[in-house]
């Protein structure tokens, strides 16, 4: 630790977490890129190319709690690094099954891309903790909306690059060229991640601001025992405020799913675009996106620091911002194409101001659980994933058009809204209770008299 130099580590951890994230959403929507190569290669139809699509989502639901678990036993720097080398394995692996029989491809595709979402599940908790360790309170909302960000900006980068990649070599080339890049980060990650008080580079200013104003800079000491209590889990169930922020992140993902699937489908058949067409529309709302996302953050810090409260600075930027996403709803009552993709773009910029869920974890998760608190509101956020695709077929299947569909999303902002402004209330930091630890038994104790 350096004595007197003054030093911004804490940035230079917040580039890392942008980076890993980034790379993350990339490694997530590979087979996105090369499912119309590969299906064509392998034979395999739309609903078998749709089987695979979903395994990466119910893995990842499913690794939540127990990656979250780990992270608290074992550490942020150790088991994000894990993660990150075993998916990225995992991505590069896909790269190979084009030369087994189309059965065993479909087999083992599907079971690769549902241990890459194994394995990417402690990221967002990982990247939780780690703001939480890093950064202190009137810092953590930039420093979450900017590593919450990268997500649109993985798909402006890398996807007109996998693209590339898929046209000039082959499909098979962009897992093995993103599981490569992962593996490589992987090993930066091990030599730049520390806990703030071990960081070799941190001055001692840096570590007394970031512990004098709130962050959790022992949040990975060394503790007896085997992890964190699983008795735990029903304090944070119990929890109105924690409750109504699970019930409003998986509203505010119900918005980032229909973007991520059935976007590009409504700009072809409801409007009438030609897949290139669409395929650059749909590039506007994750640019717009990632502005948002940046701005709400700091918005939200910015507020924090001119004294209001910490609930008021928070709700602030989240309702506004669902409040505008519920723009889309507008596209059923016009026809110009610049209207409906500005009405998108505006919706998504939106979604991107209000989506500052993981600030609010990282303000309101308690040291000994910060990943397992974080496992347990990723799990909620990502249900979305699985039945907002669904729910929205059904919708078009029984209606044959898009316009309840945009409805249905449109809803999901405003009950969002409902359960920051009704359900959430004050937002601070949860105590935990410690279990009651069990007393012997009267015939016990004589015994050992």
């Amino acid at each position: 630790m350096q004595a007197t130099q003054k030093t911004h580590v804490r940035y230079l951890i917040l580039l890392m977490l942008f980076l890993v994230t980034t790379i993350n959403y990339a490694d997530r929507a590979t087979i996105a890129i090369a499912g119309s190569s590969l299906q064509k290669d392998l034979g395999i139809d739309a609903v078998t190319l749709g089987y695979i699509f979903s395994a990466f989502g119910w893995a990842y639901v499913a690794g939540q709690i127990p990656g979250g678990w780990l992270l608290d036993r074992f550490g942020s720097k150790n088991v994000y690094a894990f993660s990150i080398f075993t998916w990225s394995l995992f991505t590069l692996l896909q790269g190979f099954v084009g030369g087994l029989p189309v059965a065993w491809a479909v087999v083992t595709l599907f079971t690769l891309r549902f241990l890459v979402g194994f394995a990417e599940a402690p990221s967002f908790p990982g990247n939780a903790r780690i703001v939480a360790a890093w950064f202190p309170t009137q810092e953590r909302g930039t420093a979450s909306a900017i590593f919450n960000s990268a997500q649109y900006f993985a798909t402006a980068l890398f996807a007109p690059i996998m693209g590339w990649i898929v046209f000039t070599f082959g499909w098979e080339h962009v897992f093995v060229v993103m599981g490569a890049l992962g593996i490589v980060f992987s090993a930066v990650w091990m030599k730049t991640i520390y806990n703030p008080r071990q960081h070799p580079r941190i001055g001692q200013a840096e570590l007394e601001h970031i512990e004098q104003n709130g962050g959790l800079v022992d949040m990975d000491q060394k503790r007896g025992g085997d992890g964190p209590k699983w008795g735990y889990i029903k304090q944070l169930l119990t929890s109105r405020m924690l409750l109504g922020v699970y019930l409003g992140q998986y509203c505010i993902n119900a918005i980032t799913y229909f973007f991520l699937t059935w976007f590009p489908v409504y700009l072809v058949q409801e409007r009438g675009m030609t897949i290139l067409k669409a395929g650059f529309i749909a590039s506007l709302p994750a640019v717009c996106g990632f502005i948002g996302g940046v701005l709400g953050g700091v918005l939200s810090d910015w507020l924090l620091r001119r004294g209001n409260s910490l609930t008021f600075s928070r709700k602030l930027p989240i309702v506004c911002g669902l409040l505008l996403s519920t723009t889309m709803v507008f596209c059923n009552y016009v026809e110009a194409e610049w209207m409906v993709v500005g009405f998108m773009t505006l919706a998504f910029f939106g979604k991107g101001i209000g989506a500052l869920g993981w600030a609010v974890v990282a303000d309101t998760s308690p040291k000994q659980i910060a990943g397992l608190s974080g496992g347990l509101f990723n799990t909620f956020g990502n249900i979305a994933s699985i039945t907002t695709p669904i729910v929205i077929g059904y919708i078009i299947s029984a209606t044959g058009s898009f316009k309840w569909a945009l409805v249905y999303v449109g809803a999901n902002a405003l009950v969002a809204v409902f359960s920051y402004l009704v359900i959430v209330g004050p937002i601070k930091r949860i105590e935990l209770k410690e279990p009651p630890k069990c007393e012997p038994a009267p015939d016990a104790e004589l015994a050992r008299q």
